[in-house]
């Protein structure tokens, strides 16, 4: 662990305590003194995204949280939350067991959450998600949330 103000690669750890699937470490520099903190995170094998167009990537978890974040712009929705589902969709992928996973199956997730959360979001998502061609389809998405979020 290299120090952020003089790089330095020496340091001891002053304090260490868990933080929300992570551990949370206060370090102090030792040649120049510093003190700072990182966040561990125990790494499991990568799990390959395999988009619409036959391309496989990497999953990441920013471009999931982006993706959160749009949907619930201006929506009463506290950061945390979107953080927090982000969280709990990235868990449910690890725990499916699988190396692989197709992006529809990851979008139907997402879709899933977010229509327990906020059905504007929802709509959002879903929007740019199925890529509407036209009203028809629109409203057969509306529809499919009313009736979804009635029966509950």
């Amino acid at each position: 662990m290299r120090c952020p103000t003089c790089e330095y690669s020496i340091s001891r750890v002053t304090n260490s305590r868990e933080a929300e699937g992570s551990v949370r470490r206060r370090r102090e520099c030792r040649r120049c003194g510093v003190r700072f903190t990182t966040y561990e995170k125990i790494q499991s094998s990568a799990l390959i995204i395999c988009k619409q167009d036959g391309r496989r990537e990497e999953f990441n978890r920013e471009k999931l949280i982006s993706g959160l974040r749009k949907a619930c712009a201006k929506r009463p929705i506290p950061s945390r939350t979107v953080e927090k589902m982000a969280e709990e969709i990235e868990s449910e992928l690890s725990n499916i067991g699988l190396s692989e996973i197709s992006s529809e199956n990851i979008g139907e997730i997402v879709m899933d959450r977010l229509s327990k959360l906020d059905r504007v979001a929802y709509i959002r998502y879903a929007s740019v998600y199925r890529a509407f061609q036209d009203l028809e389809s629109f409203e057969a998405a509306v529809k499919d949330l009313r009736e979804h979020t009635s029966v509950q």
